[in-house]
């Protein structure tokens, strides 16, 4: 019997003297192997290959604000870009013109991939005169509570019901805009149509400046976390169209190019890859190549 308890013992004693030696290493890896998990190395789109910037744009062979033959030009398959645009919610954006983009009563959709840190601040893009106090674009405004709220107005009313995006994480967003139902537009979050009819009234004024990362023709209302592949047209998209050009992803190629009116992928620039020659001033913006974590891809 006392030499059963001297085994016990010392098998007791060996796996502690086992978990003093080993257990800093396993302790360490397992730290490692979180800070890896966290950047986004294995997520599979971290391997996956990447699109250059430019490597796809819309050609207009009559030139800008045409339609007429237009075409794809390039590596247009869906790869994922290689960088996305961050904006650090204090000073970063990019504005751009407006020439050929929709104003007032006229049918409009825009879409963007957003990414928000759930810092303080406010518009990922929208464009108008926020001079006048009239603004035109999609809006998404988030609070102290941490979420963000989408709204599409003039004047500056979200409403409590407006739909929430929670921060971290890959979204895609955007609305739809009928010259057919003036008082509304749909907002869509990651392809699927909101239940909050948004309040719209039709800018009657030309648009100063579409912004990205902040309110437009103002110093304010800054924008912090990341935006890729914004899209904007002169129609208003369906249901399919918009779930499709979900589907296609951060890297997705515009899917209604006779109504494409601007593109601005943000891998690595601000070049407007519509073929209408908005191309963006951007500051304080940085290009980032480690944005993977958070993204997935509708299947």
């Amino acid at each position: 019997m006392k030499d059963r308890r001297i085994c016990i013992y010392c098998k007791s004693q060996s796996a502690m003297e086992y978990l003093m030696t080993y257990g800093w290493s396993i302790l360490i890896v397992a730290v490692v192997l979180g800070a890896l998990a966290y950047l986004g190395v294995f997520n599979p789109f971290y391997f996956a290959p990447k699109a250059n910037p430019g490597s796809c744009q819309v050609f207009r062979p009559n030139g800008a604000g045409t339609s007429y033959d237009i075409n794809l030009l390039g590596t247009c398959n869906g790869e994922i870009p290689e960088y996305v645009a961050q904006f650090n919610g204090q000073s970063s954006y990019i504005n751009f013109g407006t020439e050929y983009l929709p104003i007032g009563s006229e049918s409009s959709s825009g879409f963007a991939w957003i990414y928000f840190d759930g810092s303080t601040g406010s518009v990922p893009f929208a464009y108008g005169n926020s001079g006048t106090g009239s603004n035109a674009g999609i809006w998404y405004y988030y609070t102290s509570s941490s979420f963000i709220q989408a709204c599409f107005f003039e004047g500056g009313y979200c409403g409590s019901s407006a739909p929430q995006i929670q921060p971290n994480g890959w979204h895609f967003v955007g609305y739809v805009f009928s010259s057919e139902n003036p008082g509304e537009a749909t907002v869509y979050i990651d392809g699927v149509p909101t239940t909050w009819g948004l309040y719209f009234r039709p800018v009657d004024v030309v648009a100063e400046e579409l912004s990205i990362g902040k309110q437009p023709a103002c110093s304010c209302s800054y924008f912090a976390g990341m935006i890729a592949d914004l899209q904007i047209y002169n129609t208003s998209l369906d249901y399919a169209s918009v779930n499709a050009l979900y589907r296609e992803g951060i890297g997705g190629a515009p899917i209604d190019l006779q109504n494409l009116v601007g593109w601005w992928p943000l891998n690595g620039n601000a070049n407007d890859y519509s073929g209408n020659g908005n191309n963006g001033a951007p500051a304080n913006v940085v290009y980032a190549s480690s944005w993977i974590n958070g993204y997935t891809q509708a299947s």
